[in-house]
């Protein structure tokens, strides 16, 4: 599935009546816009530049032309004062998020060359192209009164780095919101018998995320199972090997059959243009789909990394949770609590199954498992850890008054003696103490899965959350 492209609405802001008053005003201003627009623009980033709004007139053409080109989040740059109706109806005919930029065009006045100037018009016209933060108050009046959903960004158009990271966190969360929206996650086989925690309300996460969802049938993929041709079979292998650290004791037969598997995999994912998956089928009593299921791993492993993440037990939230880390560059791996470490005080997590195996820690082992416990099936599966590092833990849960919020948490993934049990498992160390991390994470009531993804992100999901409209709680 080919990533979905943000278009940002862009504008500035002024007053007409101030052009015949100071020449060269107008110009100055100008040039700040092409300096935010070529700071904003970046792959994957569409910018719908409206210029510089000076009139009523002009704001609502500028609304009309975001509304007609279909932005998904708005930056205005106000650059010096402009009275509220030249804002306001750029917005309301948008109906999406603003993010207003008050910066200024230097770190301060030179105020001996100001004073120097000699004229009282030429240092008004001086004064006002450095006074973006004057309308800034009134701006932020109408917005609230109107209910619309705004940020500020407050710093300097160069020489910044603070205030442009912020820049670049809001343009990320928007990508990642429209990566989101109109994705297509499939759904196959069912949910784990008993685990009442993970059922979640599709209807919901298609209203809220915009997810498109495809059924699919486990039948399905046994019959594309038939269809592999040998020579694809034997260059998936060879592809295992490249990738993976295969170990000695994986029977070769189980290689094929997860190869068979992969392949299968890789082309109903492309028919369908999934751009994630959950799936859980016991498969009992139909010997075909038992060795469709017990075969998945490696295939959803490699599909993870490529982008299309799988979660395992049908965990919709936690597909979305993956989709979401993966969208932002962080990986977004299938996991959950192992185990306590009281005595390195650190958290045990990970989760048999699907891994993300582009951000393990070296290469990731495969295993034979003799039995999938609490599961139908045996055959070989991902064993790694999460790169060592900075961390952040993702969970989409469904609050008790009936809405989705994100749940996230900034952790270090550290070295140490894991289980090698055939499964994901890493250490993760939190700021506030593994105990009391535990605590206050369930005290939210998330499903007992999670995504993991490498760095510190918690700021970009919580701008995500405000683009999203839902809430975002951070656990420290």
């Amino acid at each position: 599935m080919p990533p979905a492209s943000l278009r940002i609405g862009f504008f500035g802001i002024g007053l007409a009546a101030y052009w015949p008053q100071f020449p060269g005003l107008k110009e100055r201003l100008d040039g700040y816009l092409a300096k935010v627009a070529a700071k904003l623009a970046r792959p994957g980033v569409e910018i719908v530049n409206a210029g510089l709004v000076d009139g009523p007139d002009r704001a609502y053409a500028a609304g009309r032309e975001f509304r007609q080109q279909d932005v998904d989040l708005i930056f205005l740059h106000v650059t010096t004062y402009a009275v509220s109706s030249t804002v306001l109806p750029v917005v309301l005919r948008a109906k999406v998020p603003v993010i207003v930029l008050n910066l200024t065009p230097s770190p301060a006045i030179d105020y001996t060359a100001f004073n120097a100037l000699g004229d009282r018009t030429k240092m008004t016209g001086d004064w006002l192209a450095h006074c973006a933060a004057c309308p800034v108050p009134e701006i932020a009046n109408v917005f609230k009164r109107a209910g619309l959903r705004f940020h500020q960004i407050t710093g300097m158009l160069d020489d910044d780095p603070a205030c442009w990271r912020e820049v670049d966190a809001w343009v990320e969360a928007g990508c990642v919101a429209a990566g989101m929206f109109g994705n297509r996650l499939g759904l196959m086989g069912h949910y784990y018998s008993g685990m009442l925690d993970i059922q979640s309300d599709v209807t919901l996460q298609c209203a809220t995320f915009g997810t498109h969802i495809e059924h699919l049938e486990v039948d399905e993929l046994s019959a594309r199972r038939r269809e592999v041709a040998p020579a694809d079979i034997e260059t998936r292998v060879g592809e295992f090997h490249a990738i993976f650290t295969v170990q000695p004791d994986c029977p070769a037969e189980d290689l094929t059959e997860a190869a068979r598997t992969s392949v299968a995999l890789d082309r109903l994912v492309a028919d369908y243009r999934l751009g994630s998956l959950a799936y859980y089928y016991k498969g009992t009593g139909v010997a075909e789909n038992e060795a469709t299921i017990a075969s998945i791993v490696l295939g959803t492993s490699l599909l993870t990394a490529r982008g299309v993440p799988v979660a395992g037990e049908y965990e919709v939230k936690n597909a979305q949770a993956m989709k979401i880390m993966d969208l932002f560059g962080a990986g977004g791996s299938f996991t959950e609590y192992y185990a306590m470490d009281f005595k390195d005080n650190v958290v045990l997590m990970g989760h048999d199954g699907p891994g993300h195996i582009a951000i393990a820690e070296g290469r990731a082992k495969v295993r034979p498992l003799k039995v999938y416990h609490g599961k139908v099936g045996r055959g070989v599966s991902v064993e790694m850890a999460v790169k060592h590092g900075p961390v952040t833990l993702l969970s989409v849960i469904e609050t008790p008054g009936g809405k989705l919020a994100l749940l996230c948490a900034e952790a270090e993934s550290v070295s140490g003696p894991i289980l090698e049990i055939g499964n994901t498992n890493s250490r993760y160390r939190f700021a506030c103490g593994a105990r009391e991390f535990v605590n206050r994470w369930n005290s939210h009531g998330p499903a007992h899965h999670c995504a993991v993804g490498v760095g510190h992100i918690a700021d970009r999901i919580e701008k995500l959350g405000i683009l999203l409209g839902i809430e975002t709680i951070r656990v420290g």
